[in-house]
């Protein structure tokens, strides 16, 4: 696949600055600069929706954003979990006084992350309820379902929740859909071909032509 890099080590940010950019009627960056939220003012009292992870597939996450889906979003670096900082700015930008909702992949960094975020939005009044997404059947098998990844299914617990919020569902509500979302859905990730980072150009695994 051809790609347009200048700077490996900036491939991010000029992707979010692109992104905003071609986008700046529906989305807005924020200080942090990997904090994008909507420019879709929402009503009092809706549930804020934060979905978010590493970058290197998109459009997810910040693809997302719009009207039934994300209010906002934190991105991190290639194939790694945006840390605390952006998480927290955004539901900060997005809570409306009915909490904030987060939706993201089973990894352990997204966990601690956005679970350190959570417990930071709490310390200043902000309720956080997560919803984790763990879709790929092929990740772990049934009996510890617990421990598969969110992949491609993630798009439809973005939103079913996004609805619901947008719907007026409370934070209990907006978890509840999630999921059930999550627990009726299943994908499976094939890797026909390694990936690699940008700043070492090396691929990621091999795989045999068998």
């Amino acid at each position: 696949m051809k790609k347009l890099i200048n700077n490996p080590d900036q491939v991010v940010e000029e992707m979010i600055e692109g992104y905003a950019l071609a986008h700046k009627d529906s989305v807005k960056v924020l200080e942090n600069k990997r904090s994008i939220v909507s420019t879709k003012e929402t009503i009092d009292k809706k549930v804020g929706i934060l979905i978010g992870g590493g970058s290197g597939h998109e459009p997810a996450f910040l693809g997302y954003i719009g009207e039934g889906m994300a209010d906002g979003v934190a991105v991190g670096n290639i194939f790694a979990s945006p840390p605390p900082s952006p998480i927290l700015e955004t539901t900060k930008a997005i809570d409306k006084g009915a909490g904030v909702v987060y939706l993201y992949g089973n990894y352990a960094g997204d966990v601690m992350n956005f679970g350190m975020a959570a417990e930071l939005a709490d310390m200043e009044g902000i309720t956080v309820k997560s919803a984790l997404t763990s879709d790929d059947v092929a990740s772990a098998p049934l009996e510890e379902k617990e421990k598969r990844r969110g992949i491609a299914g993630e798009f439809f617990v973005f939103k079913t929740a996004g609805a619901a919020a947008d719907k007026g569902y409370d934070i209990d509500g907006v978890v509840r859909i999630a999921e059930l979302t999550n627990n009726n859905t299943r994908s499976m990730g094939v890797g026909l071909s390694p990936c690699y980072l940008p700043q070492t150009g090396e691929p990621s695994f091999e795989l045999g032509e068998d």
